[in-house]
């Protein structure tokens, strides 16, 4: 996929579901600040994929990371890692 792609895609804050069962566009504003944590943006297809319980792990990863560090974004993964059965 070429940046053209990634930029046309929508993308979405899976922590902010609204009642209607949509969600919010990527990004915030500054009034939104301290009301919800920070967004875990997907785009809209990778979110369709994923489960509830998906999300909600995401989302808890992202905001259990502490945010702007050196002024950077914080990035997490979307999908957990996995855990592997130990070998013998």
């Amino acid at each position: 996929m070429g940046l053209k792609e990634w930029f046309a895609e929508k993308w979405i804050n899976i922590g902010a579901k609204r009642k209607d069962g949509s969600f919010e566009p990527c990004g915030r504003s500054k009034a939104k600040l301290e009301s919800k944590g920070y967004p875990k943006c997907v785009p809209l297809s990778k979110a369709k994929q994923m489960s509830p319980s998906e999300i909600q792990s995401a989302v808890k990863r992202k905001r259990a990371k502490k945010q702007g560090v050196g002024g950077k974004p914080t990035m997490v993964k979307t999908d957990a890692p996995s855990r592997s059965k130990p070998s013998r």
